[in-house]
């Protein structure tokens, strides 16, 4: 049932607009409700958010976060196919509530060791057998469906509205359609603006005067992924249908498989069941964005028991750089002796993994082996050098030959998969991506999913679940502008919150931001990033060589791929070195600084060595940095690299120090624009 349907059966007529936001919706319920609404509500563990719900003919919420209203009155239902939803008069049964409290050690340590999992929790029992369960949190609710339905139903239609009060500013991640990548900018819009037939996927961002929610999910299971459409003062969810036709697009046709035909409905599905949290991160200050792990918290728990064999780690990768090796006696390209010399040099600079990407076998037949690549060869040299190999498949393909592709995945030796070129998160995808994880954990094998949708819950439930793309990364210099200062230090207050993301950094090619040479350029014209130049074969990035290096720490992911040519490596053997050092795990987690789209700082800590990375936009400025985190009665090394004194011209230029350190040193980031600035501290 689409929106204005639904809006027109509930509400008598509602042409095209949302007549229930805010006020308006009281007297309108109030108007036409013939018993009075039953209210219930629920504070987080600190009462700073407040959730408000009200059923009559329905259920709604809504949120307000210290005082002051920012979720107006939003509707939640889900309509099975023959059976009522909560708008058929369903009514409360009873209601149970919990609190809880207790630390979760994570297997893989994205943000730090322990999560403090502190909430309250609300469960309404309808009569129509659903249940519905919010938690509040210090830092965010999240509400979901549970069915208590003893057959198999038909999800026709799920309402999930988020409406605030007044007009807010959006970072839109706008889609041309539900076949996608996930890979976008994320637009400053008001909501105001975006039309009901504008679509965004997930994770998304409102700040509502001054108060950020980013809505996303999480335990996201059997069942299609969360997108967003505009509604006039707020957004609604909106979902793909199950495919029921699909067309196989030349000349890839090992990978792009867009649908020509779905149901009228969003899933089948066990009747008795839970369904996917909707999540609503809530922050007063930016910076308390990066520290959010509600989608970790909300997912469901390891299932794959013991998961000791699960190794953090970075990789060396050639698709960014095309195999472009300088100084060798052999011709680089797909073949063995290239990735004998990517094996050399991550095996040197304390590398795990090398990945063979595409190319290594006959696109279409994973069974087979391109002639200048002899895999197994190449395998058991990584291993005499203590290096793991890691292959690259389309999704597609892997589909074809699963078990036969996945069995010789684990006889060659490989120790993970990369399945790329996804591209759907419709219900038939999801199933495939836990087939996947599931089928890969049997077989020891980490996946790190590309062209894929956003983290939503799977990596806790298979840890082997490392990383994922999903996020307009580093290789979108090969062929736009897109990968500015400005995006990336957008990118941890929005995509990161929802979970790791292989945005693939470490670039040592390095152009001038489009501001660094002020508000016009020599010619009289504004900026254009007139340094920057889009290379495919040898790509730069639109930063500092410094803001590359301090990706590493600032962008979380535990399988962190070092983007750039083992040559260039070579040459830039100081730069690289530090990279090589920066662990891909964490044990703490602590923002110094952080403003959407402007800065970003973080300290993060690796056993007893702290790492401090900061991202700048196209903006030069100062920030301080203190370093009261260390721990007292001790003195410390500190390496530093910043934007050097000429970087604002010369986006390579740099300068290192080591100095003394103690938790009373009180230093300055000078930044330049699209700059940065790294540190390791280590315990004299």
């Amino acid at each position: 049932m689409n929106n204005f349907n639904r809006c027109k059966r509930k509400y008598f007529g509602c042409n095209g607009k949302k007549l229930f936001a805010g006020l308006i919706g009281g007297i309108l319920f109030a108007s036409f409700s013939l018993q009075a609404a039953q209210t219930y509500k629920l504070l987080s563990p600190d009462a700073n958010i407040k959730v408000k719900l009200e059923v009559e003919n329905g259920l709604t919420y809504q949120v307000e976060v210290g005082g002051k209203p920012v979720i107006a009155r939003s509707e939640l239902d889900l309509i099975i196919a023959n059976h009522p939803s909560l708008s058929a008069n369903a009514k409360v049964l009873n209601t149970n509530k919990t609190k809880m409290e207790e630390w979760l050690e994570p297997e893989v340590k994205v943000k730090s060791a322990k999560i403090k999992n502190h909430y309250n929790e609300l469960e309404l029992i309808f009569d129509n057998q659903y249940h519905i369960q919010f938690r509040a949190f210090d830092n965010g609710i999240a509400y979901r469906f549970k069915t208590n339905l003893k057959k198999d139903i038909q999800v026709d239609h799920e309402v999930a509205e988020f409406n605030f009060y007044g007009d807010s500013l959006v970072y839109f991640p706008q889609e041309e359609s539900f076949y996608s990548h996930n890979e976008r900018s994320y637009l400053k819009k008001q909501l105001s603006d975006i039309a009901s037939t504008d679509l965004a996927s997930t994770p998304t961002l409102v700040d509502s005067k001054g108060v950020k929610v980013l809505i996303t999910e999480t335990a996201l299971e059997d069942y299609a992924g969360l997108w967003l459409l505009g509604n006039g003062g707020g957004l609604t969810g909106t979902f793909a249908n199950y495919p029921l036709a699909k067309q196989a697009l030349k000349p890839l046709v090992d990978r792009n498989e867009p649908i020509t035909k779905r149901a009228n409905y969003i899933a089948k599905t066990d009747g008795e069941r839970e369904f996917p949290w909707r999540v609503l991160a809530i922050a007063e200050n930016d910076a308390d964005l990066i520290t959010n792990q509600l989608t970790y918290q909300l997912a469901k728990p390891n299932q794959i028991g013991d998961t000791s064999w699960i190794k953090p780690g970075k990789v060396a990768w050639d698709w960014y750089n095309a195999n472009n090796l300088f100084g060798v006696d052999f011709k680089a390209g797909v073949n063995t002796q290239t990735y004998k010399y990517y094996i050399d040099f991550a095996a040197d600079y304390g590398l795990e993994y090398v990945i063979l990407d595409e190319g290594w076998y006959p696109l279409g037949n994973l069974m087979g082996t391109v002639p200048e690549m002899d895999v197994p060869e190449i395998i058991a040299y990584a291993k005499r050098k203590s290096v793991d190999i890691i292959l690259w498949t389309s999704w597609l393909t892997l589909r074809d030959q699963f078990d036969e592709a996945m069995d010789r995945f684990a006889e060659l030796g490989a120790v993970g998969i990369k399945p790329d070129f996804f591209q759907r998160d419709d219900q038939q995808m999801v199933n495939f991506y836990w087939k996947i994880a599931e089928e890969a954990a049997k077989r020891k094998l980490l996946v790190d999913y590309h062209g894929s949708y956003k983290p939503a819950g799977l990596r806790r439930t298979y840890p082997n679940v490392i990383s994922r793309e999903g996020v307009k990364g580093l290789e979108w210099n090969k062929w736009s502008q897109d990968s500015t200062p400005e995006h990336n230090t957008t990118l941890p207050f929005i995509r990161m919150v929802a979970g790791p993301m292989d945005y693939t950094p470490g670039a040592m090619s390095n152009a001038v931001g489009p501001k660094a040479f002020g508000k016009v350029d020599y010619d009289g014209h504004a900026p254009d990033h007139k340094d920057f130049s889009i290379r495919f074969i040898r790509p730069m990035s639109q930063t500092t060589r410094v803001h590359q290096m301090a990706m590493l720490t600032v962008f979380e992911s535990p399988l962190q791929m070092m983007a750039d040519s083992p040559s260039r490596y070579r040459k830039e053997n100081e730069s690289a070195r530090f990279m090589a050092k920066v662990p891909t795990v964490w044990d703490d987690t602590k923002v110094l600084h952080g403003q959407i789209g402007d800065f970003i700082s973080v300290a993060r800590l690796n056993g007893n060595t702290w790492f401090v990375g900061t991202l700048n936009d196209e903006n030069a400025r100062e920030l301080n940095l203190d370093l009261s985190f260390l721990a007292g009665g001790k003195k410390y090394q500190m390496t530093i690299f910043e934007d050097g004194i000429n970087a604002d011209k010369f986006a390579e230029d740099y300068k290192k120090r080591v100095i003394e350190v103690d938790k009373n040193t009180k230093l300055t980031m000078k930044l330049a624009a699209g700059g940065g600035y790294t540190a390791r501290i280590e315990a004299l």
